[in-house]
């Protein structure tokens, strides 16, 4: 089959999810139609064992710092140069960690081809003078294409090794969901699409803050009805903000796997959850936890945290969201562990 006139897709990013969708996206564009069989990934350049990690990934086709164990297709090419990455692409999948997306996208705005569109895979979400934008907003503002959100309860080496799970697709072009949809459905890797974009995305940055308070439930060695007791206090504040915030938006979306699901598997599973429970167990810092736990990741759930906080701190809304304050004070401004449940149980 002819690759003429197909769509390319480029991915940005290669960390453990970034690696992990390239499986999924490599396979995709040889067994779909409409898609250029290559597909680039931007890979941040490293020395890993004396060998660059782009030629590592291209010659042994395993992400061997991040994703260590698993084959990425051979279609799928590692490039250290972000701006050569998404030349000529149609699709730009974005999954790297959120404090860096307004300087990546600086680096590709001159790079963009015309009608491409983006799926953001990032779990975050950006601030800016007056309030926070959505990724996918930042994203949209910066290089003018249109967006849409993929979010789930997706642990990367579980998604890897073909464990069965489900992810939503915000799209509010259903031309766009329709074509995002071929590019990520597997059997092992179940796709729905919604209109409700604001909703999927937004439970994908604001459940990582619920992950913190439920590992440091796990630190503190409280039970189970104790835990469930935080998750759904979360969820509550979780839908009070998308409400309070954006309009338009669907309790439903909560039901699909970037919500309730997602926010179940972050707060039993996730990164958030492992370093919050260490936080408690050692009490070292969240900066010196993630660099001896996470490889050269970063964490999600505090910077949230901190960013939600700045924003309704400044809107005067702190005492409606307990729950996220008590998780920004508990790893940015010395509020004891101890204190969480007595900050939540005034509701």
């Amino acid at each position: 089959m002819s690759d003429s006139g197909n769509k390319r897709v480029a991915i940005i990013g290669s960390g453990n999810w970034g690696s992990a969708i390239a499986r999924i996206v490599g396979t995709n564009v040889k067994e779909q139609d409409g898609f250029h069989e290559e597909v680039k990934m931007w890979v941040f350049e490293e020395m890993v064992d004396g060998r660059k990690l782009t030629e590592i990934i291209n010659q042994d086709h395993v992400n061997v710092k991040y994703l260590p164990g698993f084959q990425i297709p051979d279609n799928v090419i590692a490039c250290p140069d972000v701006a050569e990455s998404v030349k000529d692409a149609d699709i730009l999948v974005f999954v790297l960690p959120h404090q860096f997306i307004r300087k990546v996208c600086e680096e590709i705005n001159s790079h963009i081809k015309p009608g491409a569109f983006g799926i953001t895979l990032i779990k975050g979400m950006d601030t800016v003078e007056g309030g926070i934008k959505l990724i996918s907003e930042v994203i949209k503002n910066l290089l003018n294409i249109n967006m849409s959100a993929l979010m789930g309860a997706n642990l990367a080496a579980e998604v890897a090794r073909k464990d069965f799970c489900e992810a939503t697709i915000g799209a509010s072009d259903p031309e766009q969901g329709r074509i995002l949809k071929l590019l990520f459905n597997r059997p092992h890797f179940r796709i729905t699409v919604v209109p409700d974009a604001p909703t999927v995305e937004l439970c994908g940055a604001l459940k990582n803050i619920v992950a913190v308070a439920a590992g440091l439930c796990d630190g503190l060695k409280y039970g189970t009805s104790t835990k469930a007791a935080v998750i759904r206090i979360g969820l509550q504040e979780m839908w009070q903000f998308i409400q309070t915030y954006y309009t338009g938006v669907q309790s439903e979306t909560l039901l699909e796997s970037c919500g309730v699901a997602d926010l179940i598997a972050t707060c039993f599973g996730g990164r958030n959850r492992r370093v919050s429970e260490a936080l408690v167990l050692t009490g070292k810092p969240i900066e010196v936890l993630e660099a001896e736990m996470l490889n050269g990741q970063k964490l999600q759930g505090p910077l949230t945290a901190s960013e939600v906080h700045e924003f309704l701190k400044k809107d005067g809304k702190e005492e409606q969201f307990p729950l996220f304050t008590a998780v920004h004070r508990i790893c940015y401004e010395g509020l004891p562990p101890q204190d969480l449940i007595k900050s939540i149980s005034k509701l």
